[in-house]
């Protein structure tokens, strides 16, 4: 009695995968700001807000080398990270 139960089987479509799943390095192209990033981690007893600029470089280098979607890096919580634009830079350093 080995016949399959398929009431009304519906095929499976894969799909993309959500925001956070994203290619492996295969080519080591980030390797180098990856283990910045992890020797930071390492001296700072792995507190990760002491190492924000090691990871900004870090996902800055896998979208560049599209092993991630580019988002803007206000949006991945790096806003107090960014140069200000050019034009709010002049205002600023105006007396």
């Amino acid at each position: 009695m080995s016949t399959a139960m398929n009431f009304g089987s519906k095929t499976f479509k894969p799909r993309a995968p959500d925001k956070g799943s994203f290619p492996l390095d295969h080519f080591g192209e980030c390797k180098a700001f990856k283990e910045k990033f992890m020797k930071c981690l390492r001296e700072n007893s792995f507190d990760n807000s002491r190492c924000r600029l090691q990871s900004k470089d870090y996902l800055e280098c896998r979208m560049d080398h599209q092993l991630m979607t580019r988002e803007p890096m206000e949006k991945l919580g790096f806003k107090d990270l960014m140069d200000p634009p050019p034009s709010q830079a002049d205002k600023d350093s105006k007396p």
